[in-house]
Formats: C-alpha cells, structure tokens, sequence
C-alpha cells in the first residue's frame, strides 16, 4: 500500500484457520470472512439496527449483534491460546422456514458494522454476475466455430502430477491415522494394570505396535518421490498433439458487447430501485428492466438536436407508471448519443400506437 493504511482482506470459509488470521493482523492485513462450524446464536438482546448507504446512494439496513469471539488456535501448542475477532451477526430466513443465525468475523474494529455486512456480501458479486449473465447474455455460447491450431510449445500443467499429489495425500492421512493408533497402543502397554506398579515393554512388543507406523512411512516416502520426479508442466504437444482452439477474435468482441449489454442492463435496473415509485422494485426491477428493453417503440430524430425514444406503455398501470419516471429521470441527465451532438430524450405513450398493415 504504501503507507501504513492496513489492507482488507475478504475470502469465504475455504480458507478458515484461526492460526492465519492471528499471522495476518499482526502482519498489518485485516481480515473478512464468515464463520465456521456450529455456533451458540447470540441473544436477542445484542442485535441494532445498522444501515450502509452504497456507492448509487442506496440505504441498506439489517438487524446485526456486534460482538467479540475468542477463537482457539488448533495449531498452537500452548494449551488453551486464542485469538480475539470481532463478530457480526444477522438473523436470516432458513431452509426450513423458520430462522437462523450467520456470524462473520473480522480484524477490523473500526469498519461500521453495517458496512462490514456490506462488504461480505460484496463477495458475491462476481458470481452473480457471471450466473446473471450465463441466464441471459449467453455467456456460454460458441460465438464463432472457427478454430485454429494451438501452440504445441505452450506449457500446460501435467495431470498425471495432481494424481501424483492425490497418493501424497492419502499416504499423509494413513500415516497421521497409524501413528494415533500406535500413541494408544504404546499407552496402553506402558499404563500397568490394576494391582500392579510396574509393567514391562519388550523391543518386540513395541516394533509390534510401531509396524503400520513404520510400513506407512515407506508408502509415504515413495509417494513423495513420485510426486517430486513428475515435472509441473509440459508440452502441449507432448501431452495432446493437434490441439484445436477456438477462434478468440470473434468470441473477444462479443465479450465486450455482453459486458456493457450488462453494465447498462445493471445501471437501469438500480435507476429503477432508487428513482421511481415502483413498489415492487427491490423483487423485481431486472424483470422489468428486461421488459422494458423487449417493449416496442419509436425513434425520433426530426427535431433539431434531439433524439427522442418513445415506448409503448407496459401491461400494467404500476410498470407503465414507474417507466415513465425512470424516463423522466434519462432524460433529466441530458445524455448525449454517442459520436453525435444528438441529446436523449425518453418518454412513454399515453395509449399504445395503433396496429399496422
């Protein structure tokens, strides 16, 4: 960053270690994340009203409790160390239909608690809008089926090398699991037996219950050097010859038409929420944006200076009423056409154009 200003740093329960959040505050990194596992709900008592006003001036509000947690360090060796975070929890609607409680957790003590709740679902944005566009932008689509061929020097990652990892993986766990079971056998023969304060543990009986311990340390071993032997990345060639990749030209192109189809699509649906007097706006500004776009219409560029777009009214009285607004509030930017000197002008018909031979 530059200065001394701490970095925020947001991620889902993927990557859930108290132990990395401890490292990463005092590393000058703060930290946003939800919580993991089964949780006591907070009490009734704690939860206030917080609010935070977004960046198209759009005031969101939830019921929170803001409180402390001490989170344990699983890692550490010193029995009993935690690590202190900053809770925020909100009551939401469960599967059930009844309700439950999410927690997040964060380093930062300053960030207002509505802004945190914010923030959080920030996260998702990036997925929606891929879901969003994948419904409607036909983001998927082959937008050209011209292929070429690809670049057989490209390096590509090597399959058989994550196989290879799988096996390191699952010897570890079979070595973790053999050694826990032979830390309760070697207990068990050195704890004496009822009556009797001595108890004797020969090399046999202890290479008896060391054996699994000893056999998935070889198996560990060898997987380890497989893994290290098998190179990260190959030949394209080597790995899949006469590799086809599809044309990107086209496909590039199409991309920036669907993102400012989208940007444009998100913008009217906002303008929709906050300037107009649609009641059902929050459920159902995309649908009637979308609506709103397929509506028929006229273009109007007889006057001087202007270009003027003109719908026809909606299905309903409430949607004909709220476009109208959302025109009057277009026009109100007193937006330019592009590459022209042509100012937009939106409004809606009173009655719909009649019908036409």
């Amino acid at each position: 960053m530059g200065d001394e200003r701490r970095v925020l740093v947001g991620f889902d329960r993927g990557g859930w270690s108290p132990a990395l959040f401890k490292h990463m505050d005092s590393s000058g990194f703060d930290v946003l994340t939800w919580r993991k596992g089964a949780t006591e709900d907070i009490t009734e008592e704690h939860f206030k009203e917080a609010t935070y006003t977004d960046e198209h001036g759009e005031v969101k509000t939830w019921m929170v409790a803001d409180t402390l947690v001490d989170l344990p360090l699983a890692t550490t060796k010193i029995t009993g160390e935690t690590f202190q975070l900053r809770q925020i929890s909100r009551i939401v609607a469960a599967s059930n239909g009844g309700a439950r409680q999410i927690h997040i957790l964060t380093t930062d003590q300053d960030l207002p608690a509505g802004e945190v709740v914010y923030r959080m679902g920030s996260r998702w944005r990036q997925e929606n809008q891929f879901r969003y566009a994948r419904m409607h932008f036909a983001l998927d689509s082959h937008d050209s089926y011209r292929s070429s061929d690809d670049n057989e020097n490209r390096m590509v990652p090597e399959p058989a090398k994550k196989k290879a990892y799988q096996k390191v993986v699952a010897a570890r766990n079979a070595h973790a699991e053999a050694s826990a079971v032979a830390d309760l056998n070697l207990l068990a023969l050195k704890t004496p037996s009822a009556g009797t304060d001595e108890v004797t543990v020969t090399s046999a009986m202890h290479n008896h219950v060391m054996a699994p311990v000893w056999d998935a340390e070889t198996t560990l071993i060898t997987a380890e050097k497989v893994h290290q032997s098998i190179p990260s990345k190959v030949r394209l060639g080597d790995l899949n010859p006469g590799q086809q990749v599809l044309d990107t030209e086209t496909k590039l192109i199409h991309h920036g038409i669907r993102m400012a189809a989208y940007n444009t699509a998100m913008t009217i649906a906002r303008e929709i929420r906050t300037n107009t007097g649609y009641k059902r706006a929050n459920q159902e500004a995309h649908a009637l944006m979308r609506q709103a776009f397929n509506q028929s219409g006229d273009i109007d560029a007889t006057e001087p200076g202007y270009l003027t777009i003109t719908l026809d009214p909606l299905p309903t009285q409430a949607k004909t009423a709220a476009i109208a607004e959302l025109c009057e509030h277009l026009t109100s930017t007193k937006t330019r056409y592009p590459g022209t000197e042509l100012i937009l002008r939106y409004a809606i018909k009173t009655k719909p154009s009649p019908l036409k031979n």
